[in-house]
């Protein structure tokens, strides 16, 4: 499907780098939406309050900055850092800054559709690299960190 197959790890070959990578990503989910929200609320009172009543646009702004940012210095979030897994590019790479802005706005998009952010999941538990749609189309793969030897 993609090109990518000498850049990044083999998911025939090298299966550990894909080895429960959906669940961890659930999970670095939930890390990461804890976090977003503790910064929202921190956020409040520099609103002077006003921000509870646009809250949820708060947590979609913060959010999305979060993601662009902690994507842009190491190709995971802190959520991702914390079980070990991280984004490259289908050259291997880690992430730049605009591939970050442009896969958070991907997933930002999936998340609002339901039928792509089903899609995306299905596709996460079928496909070979464990891909969702954003990284289909971006040619990113979501791995185990590799053993610093």
């Amino acid at each position: 499907m993609t090109t990518m197959n000498t850049h990044v790890p083999d998911p025939v070959l090298q299966e550990e780098f894909y080895a429960d990578t959906p669940m961890k990503r659930l999970f670095a989910w939930f890390v990461d939406m804890i976090l977003i929200s503790l910064i929202s609320v921190a956020i409040l009172p520099f609103t002077a309050f006003t921000g509870i009543f646009f809250f949820p646009f708060l947590i979609l702004v913060i959010g999305f900055i979060y993601r662009v940012v902690t994507l842009a210095n190491g190709s995971a979030t802190i959520g991702m850092h914390l079980l070990s897994i991280e984004f490259r590019t289908s050259t291997g790479g880690k992430m730049g800054l605009s591939q970050a802005f442009f896969h958070t706005l991907g997933y930002s998009i999936s998340m609002s559709m339901p039928i792509l952010q089903v899609i995306s999941v299905i596709l996460m538990l079928t496909s070979p690299r464990r891909q969702g749609l954003t990284d289909m189309i971006m040619s990113t793969v979501l791995i185990n960190k590799p053993a610093r030897g």
